[in-house]
């Protein structure tokens, strides 16, 4: 190898290196804007929330049950639309959601990629910054997973799989017999990390449910109002 060709690989080398450290320093920096979104949204998206307390011995039925195929609805702050906000415990994390998924608002927040939380098929995506799903590889089954919407109805789930899943696999993604999927991309993009979640009924909704429920028997969940309905 001659000097000139010597001299042409260090060059590659360093820009290669180069490269590669200023790819990592625009992801930290998109994560920290990414963190500062949820920071200012969150104040905003929880004075948005009914604070109104419940009558007590009249617990209310939320909207969803009576008709699980309406549309949820959203709070636009700064020109975004956002559904609600998801809380991991495990994770110690608390996230806006926005409605709609496009690259620009994933830079900003995690986003709804398809369904509803109403219907059972909701599917949330959100870029791997430690701040949003990048640790979802290490939660476990039975951890909690909590979804407000903007009506303040509060919707439980818990982990049930991990799946890997190729990016090209839309159906798989958006079908099975789960009620929320939390998925984010591995580090190069060549697959993706997927949670499934199954509802998990609070004890303030079975009461609603049996308030409001004469048409079934005490006990009564979800599902049984849904197939009344």
């Amino acid at each position: 190898m001659n000097g000139k060709q010597g001299t042409l690989f260090i060059n590659l080398g360093l820009l290669l290196i180069a490269t590669a450290l200023f790819l990592a320093g625009y992801n930290r920096y998109t994560a920290r804007q990414a963190e500062q979104t949820a920071e200012n949204v969150l104040p905003q998206l929880g004075q948005a929330l009914p604070t109104a307390p419940l009558e007590r011995g009249t617990p209310a039925l939320p909207e969803y049950p009576k008709d699980p195929h309406r549309e949820m609805p959203v709070q636009t702050i700064d020109g975004r639309d956002y559904i609600g906000v998801l809380r991991i415990p495990a994770l110690e994390l608390e996230l806006p959601i926005l409605s709609e998924c496009t690259y620009p608002n994933l830079k900003m927040a995690p986003c709804r990629y398809f369904g509803s939380a109403y219907n059972g098929s909701l599917v949330l995506a959100a870029h791997n910054y430690s701040t949003h799903f990048g640790r979802l590889n290490t939660l476990q089954a039975g951890d909690s997973v909590v979804f407000t919407d903007m009506e303040g109805t509060v919707l439980s789930y818990q982990v049930s799989a991990m799946e890997t899943l190729a990016p090209s696999d839309v159906e798989a993604m958006a079908t099975g017999d789960w009620d929320l999927t939390l998925f984010t991309c591995i580090l190069g993009g060549q697959s993706r990390v997927t949670i499934r979640c199954v509802r998990v009924e609070s004890e303030v909704l079975e009461k609603a449910l049996l308030h409001w429920g004469s048409a079934f028997s005490p006990g009564a969940t979800v599902s049984h109002f849904l197939e009344c309905t």
